[in-house]
Formats: structure tokens, sequence, C-alpha cells
């Protein structure tokens, strides 16, 4: 009986036994950890479907997303009152402080992004332009100059409108990378590292430290609404927009919010605007007198130069205007 509660002599761990048992799963877990390491990659994020462009480009390469360092932490929120839903980047709202940005708030406490009025703008005006026969099928282009951070570009692409943003502005440009892949758009949204102007070259920009908008080519236009944040100088490369878009691309509307530089855009423009009625785009831009003269412009200069390419339809939305032929 003595015998009956004796303890039975526990098997080493190394025993022919365990070892058995242990070198089937080995194997199993160092073929997991290859395919985890040379699986094929998603097809649908490869580089050239993200950079697939809707035509080739003559004088200007797109910028390389898939190259760009991205700010941190990258956390996204839905743009709220929108038909065609969206996501934005809110990596440039940076980590929690004390007080943190409204937006942030917002998400926090399950609301969608605060609702940006010119995301709505174009996609009303996309929706009325698509009744009338001007797509969203992929065969027409929405140019968005002056994109900042992608409200009016993300607005357009949720549509299934191709769209070509232009920004100078590096920090911008994160943000539109960072919504290309987020709302899966890499097909249709091609980006441009450019100001849009009268002349190709490199131009005298003014960025706003601390803030993604109001960076301007003046600088008094870019310390306008915010004089107490430091302002620096940076060289930009500068393109007409008339030597990126081929004649034969049709494109339903031009979205330009440049804070004062609208004139030189629409000059660097002047063979897509006298295309004729039905071919000529949609405009939309921002007439503020203010930030005109500081770049030694007006509203009127504006509306004589559009008049004298048959824009004789232009009405005044807040601070915008929208001109038609």
């Amino acid at each position: 009986m003595a015998n009956a509660c004796k303890k039975e002599k526990p098997s080493p761990l190394l025993s022919s036994r365990n070892l058995l048992l242990l070198f089937p799963l080995t194997l199993v877990l160092i073929f997991l950890s290859y395919l985890s390491r040379t699986s094929i990659p998603n097809p649908n994020f490869t580089k050239e479907r993200i950079f697939k462009t809707p035509f080739p480009f003559r004088s200007i390469q797109p910028f390389d997303c898939y190259k760009c360092p991205q700010g941190y932490p990258v956390i996204a929120n839905v743009v709220e009152g929108v038909r065609y839903p969206f996501l934005y980047s809110l990596a440039d709202l940076g980590s929690l402080p004390d007080k943190p940005h409204k937006n942030i708030v917002r998400m926090l406490k399950g609301k969608p992004f605060r609702k940006p009025d010119i995301s709505v703008t174009i996609q009303e005006v996309l929706e009325k332009l698509r009744e009338q026969g001007g797509g969203g099928d992929g065969g027409y282009v929405v140019v968005d100059v002056g994109a900042n951070v992608g409200m009016a570009t993300f607005a357009a692409a949720a549509m299934g409108f191709k769209v070509l943003a232009f920004d100078p502005v590096f920090e911008n440009l994160q943000r539109i990378c960072d919504g290309v892949f987020l709302n899966r758009v890499w097909d249709v949204v091609t980006v441009f590292e450019a100001a849009a102007s009268d002349r190709i070259g490199n131009i005298t920009f003014h960025k706003l430290v601390g803030r993604l908008d109001n960076s301007a080519v003046s600088a008094v236009g870019a310390k306008l609404a915010f004089k107490s944040n430091e302002e620096i100088e940076l060289q930009v490369r500068s393109i007409p927009l008339d030597e990126v878009i081929p004649e034969s691309q049709e494109v339903v509307l031009l979205k330009i919010d440049v804070q004062g530089w609208e004139y030189h855009v629409l000059r660097g423009a002047s063979k897509l605007l006298s295309r004729k009625r039905g071919k000529a785009p949609y405009l939309i831009y921002e007439e503020d007198e203010r930030l005109l003269q500081a770049s030694n412009s007006s509203a009127k200069e504006i509306r004589e130069f559009l008049g004298s390419m048959g824009y004789h339809q232009c009405t005044q939305h807040g601070t915008d205007a929208h001109c038609t032929k």
C-alpha cells in the first residue's frame, strides 16, 4: 500500500516523447514566420496601383506618396454631413495635450469630424454636373489647386471623380497621402508638390508655422489672419495648369483656394478656361479682396480676365465665386 501513495516521477522535459511532439509544432511556426515575411503583398496596395494616373504628364511628375514619411500618430475620423462620406487624417493635430484640438475631442466623444463647407459645396456642385452628363465615370477630372489637407479632393474622389491635387506645403501633402490610403483612392487621386501659377520655375512661398492653412505666396496674405504666428520663406516649384493638363482631358470642375494668388493660377490655365461652353470647367475660386490686394491683383481684374475667357456668369457664395460659361 505504501507504493500506491508514491508520486509518479515526472518525465524529463526533453524526453524523446516531448521532442517528437515539439518538432512538428516548431516546423509549423517556422513556416508561418516565413510566410509572414515573404508573403505576396495585397495587389490593391502595390506601387503601380497607388500611382496609376489618368494620363501621362509632360512637365511634372506626381508626388510619390509611397515614399513620403508620414506624421504620427496616424488616426482618422469620418467627416460629418457629406452625402458621400470620406475619412480625414487627424495626424496633424498631434498627440493628446491637456486641451486637445476640438476635432480630437469630437472623435473621443464618438462624433465625426466637423463638417467643412468646401466638402459639401464640392459634392453639391458635382452632383448637379453629373446630372447634366458630367460624370464620375472615370472620364472626368476635378482639379484642386491649393488642396491643403484634401477636403475638396476627397469629397470629389468619394464620388468617383479623378482628382489632380496641387499643393506646395509638405505637411499638407502628408495629410493628403494619409487620405489617399485611408479612403482607398490611390487609383483616382494624383498629387503634385507644386504651386500652380502662370509660369514654370520656382517661386518664394511663405509658410505659416503652426498652421496647415493660410500659407501663401504673399507674406502679407500668409499672416493676414494669424499675425502672431511665425512665417518662414520657402522656394517651391511653380507650374501653369496648361503645362500639366492636356487638351484632350475633360475637366469638369476647377477649384482654386490659394490665399490671393488666384489671378496667377487662372492666367496659367488660359487654354483650359478658353474651351468652348460645355467643355470648359465649372469654376470655384476664393475671391477675398484683402488677400488679392496682398498679391497685387483684384476681384475686378479677375472678373475681367474671366470675361475674356467666356465666363460671364459668376455668383458670390461667401468669399468664393462660382463661375460658368
